[in-house]
């Protein structure tokens, strides 16, 4: 089994990166594990109180339950990844049944952040791209994806995304294997993970 953690700044294309992957893999020898799945259960909270959560931070995330997700698929254990709705900013009652497989892909904005976690990456990808295309690329996604207004989205922008990526996320680069610009479509560096993939397996 190989476990692949991809980190990086909000809009900075780890969707595109793990996309291109699963492309160049077998789909039965496949499975990802989002970062966003596993924001901490919020049910006690109002719907207002649930949107000033910063969702940037660390604590935001249920680290301890991506982890034990993480040693149950090692064990070729399924494992029930819970669903996160951005509207409700919270999560659903629903699960996704994950099975166990080959190369496990986690990817997020914080999951470096976790020694723990990190401590189960053979491979921690960190995709870096310019501050204005990621914030480009997070206005359309939260206007057409999520259900925000611009005004809502760029206020977030300057309250937390930014301060917050400057404290806990840009510093994460640190703990990559290796680091890949995504300005473009980066063949080379898909080209070196399904090399080093297939030698791991």
């Amino acid at each position: 089994m190989l476990i692949i953690g991809i980190a990086g700044g909000t809009g900075s294309g780890k969707t595109t990166v793990v996309d291109q992957l699963i492309k160049e893999l077998p789909a039965d020898e496949v499975c990802v594990i989002s970062q966003d799945s596993y924001y901490a259960a919020t049910d006690d909270l109002s719907y207002e109180e649930r949107t000033k959560i910063n969702f940037d931070h660390p604590r935001a995330i249920d680290f301890d339950l991506i982890v034990q997700h993480l040693k149950d698929l090692k064990a070729g254990k399924s494992i029930e990844q819970p669903v996160y709705s951005f509207v409700a900013h919270n999560r659903t009652k629903d699960t996704v049944k994950t099975p166990s497989k080959k190369v496990i892909i986690v990817e997020g904005i914080l999951i470096f952040n976790s020694e723990e976690l990190r401590k189960l990456f053979d491979i921690k990808i960190f995709v870096h791209a310019d501050a204005d295309e990621r914030l480009i690329r997070r206005v359309r996604r939260d206007i057409n994806e999520r259900g925000r207004d611009i005004n809502e989205v760029l206020k977030r922008y300057q309250e937390t995304l930014k301060p917050m990526h400057q404290q806990f996320i840009e510093p994460t680069k640190n703990f990559a294997d290796i680091i890949i610009p995504n300005d473009k479509y980066n063949t080379v560096a898909v080209d070196i993970f399904r090399t080093v993939i297939a030698n791991k397996l």
